[in-house]
């Protein structure tokens, strides 16, 4: 018999959704949830899925390294052929989550793995090069289509059989290129294919060129006591009843909304349209995600000369990036004409967290420093924020639910003044303020 593990997230175990995302680690005997389609498509082939790994979204991406060393330890006990992570589709943290682990596994115990999300997945990118991705759709709608590919993809990397193009073996393009000998002289292929793009017939390049998105960036502020800071956030942030009606996931707006004579955000007036995490602590506390009171505070002690009194909101669940291009191409051209001199970003979740760092380069681009305040880092860096400022958790990045009301403000303050200081600081490149 030939034995796999199975990793999936905790809504997929039928455990539960976002009240659910923080638990830890747990192994089950047997095939779950989606492992049910894998096994019965295995079974022919003498394939059995014999473990199924489960853990919270939220606690593997906060809890990274503890999170990593708990699932290997799961997996080594079965001492597998192969290891399947997912499928994650699009979501952002199931993704990372499921891209991450494959590769450790791959790594630590040097076995086969595989993964499966759909193209958009910020997992996508951070790990496409170092594992096989089965593209997916974008939604579970898409699990029938999704795991005769897994399986098809498995089978081969179980038997040590040639991997063919991402084309033919359904799977991201992972950047790796080979050498092999055509039928076809190169002058002749060169040649059919120019005919083909002058007739406006379809044709497949032999060598697509790498797309680098990255923007320089601005020069930092030279006195932040004089400059006028903008909030904006991904996290879905929006008064009381969501005027705008901006949609819980893949977005199609932004909305925009004053902050004239607002100290604070409270769960009277604000709330979280975002339908990819827990709303709870932000609806009790919206400065959890935004952080108005205390750039408020920091106003009255000179330390910035003024909060722009509009603010902007998008959700950033499941949104495309087309769309966050847009939103943030309009809305550094009004943070400009209003004399803005610097932006503070705050994110959320994996595919909020995509959103927000490609609308950072956006107002980066629009020519304003800015700065990406998020709990995934990672997903950052790879969409090509350039000043990050780590945070908290996922569904409270500014904030600590689990601290009286005094030391969670005081733990915010300092993280703010770190997003200052990353204005503040010229950066060559990509940075990371960790202090």
């Amino acid at each position: 018999m030939i034995k796999v593990v199975h990793y999936i997230n905790q809504f997929y175990a039928g455990i539960g959704g976002e009240e659910k995302a923080n638990i830890k680690p747990e192994v089950r005997e047997g095939f779950v949830g989606p492992g049910m389609g894998l096994n019965g498509l295995f079974k022919k082939d003498g394939v059995e899925i014999v473990g199924t790994v489960i853990c919270g979204d939220s606690y593997f991406n906060e809890n990274l390294e503890e999170a990593k060393n708990q699932v290997v330890e799961m997996v080594k006990k079965y001492n597998p052929d192969l290891f399947i992570a997912g499928p994650a589709f699009n979501a952002g943290r199931y993704g990372v989550a499921c891209g991450t682990i494959a590769k450790e596994v791959q790594d630590k115990l040097g076995i086969p793995a595989l993964t499966a999300m759909y193209i958009e997945n910020p997992g996508a990118d951070l790990f496409k090069k170092y594992v096989y991705i089965v593209e997916t759709k974008n939604s579970a709608a898409g699990m029938r289509d999704a795991l005769p590919k897994i399986v098809s993809l498995a089978l081969k990397l179980i038997k040590g059989e040639e991997i063919g193009s991402p084309a033919e073996d359904n799977y991201i393009e992972r950047g790796i290129r080979k050498n092999f000998f055509a039928a076809e002289r190169g002058s002749n292929r060169a040649v059919d294919m120019l005919v083909k793009k002058v007739k406006g017939e379809e044709f497949v390049t032999e060598f697509k060129m790498p797309v680098f998105d990255r923007v320089d960036p601005n020069p930092a502020v030279k006195d932040i006591s004089k400059a006028k800071i903008a909030l904006v956030t991904s996290g879905g942030i929006v008064p009381k009843g969501n005027p705008d009606h901006i949609e819980s996931s893949s977005a199609s707006k932004f909305g925009k909304y004053n902050l004239e004579g607002v100290m604070n955000l409270t769960a009277e007036t604000h709330e979280t349209a975002h339908g990819g995490y827990d709303p709870t602590y932000a609806n009790i506390d919206a400065d959890r995600v935004l952080p108005v009171d205390v750039l408020r505070q920091m106003e009255k002690e000179g330390k910035i000369s003024s909060l722009h009194k509009y603010y902007y909101a998008t959700v950033g669940n499941g949104t495309a990036v087309a769309s966050a291009k847009k939103f943030g191409e309009t809305i550094v051209k009004e943070l400009v004409a209003d004399g803005v001199d610097a932006v503070i970003l705050t994110s959320t979740w994996g595919t909020c967290t995509r959103c927000g760092a490609t609308l950072v380069k956006e107002i980066e681009r629009g020519g304003l420093p800015v700065v990406h305040m998020c709990t995934v880092v990672p997903i950052s860096l790879t969409v090509g924020a350039n000043r990050i400022v780590p945070t908290i958790a996922i569904p409270h990045p500014l904030g600590n639910p689990s601290l009286d009301s005094k030391n969670e403000y005081e733990l915010r303050y300092h993280l703010v003044e770190r997003a200052l200081k990353a204005l503040s600081t010229p950066v060559d490149g990509q940075k990371v303020f960790e202090k």
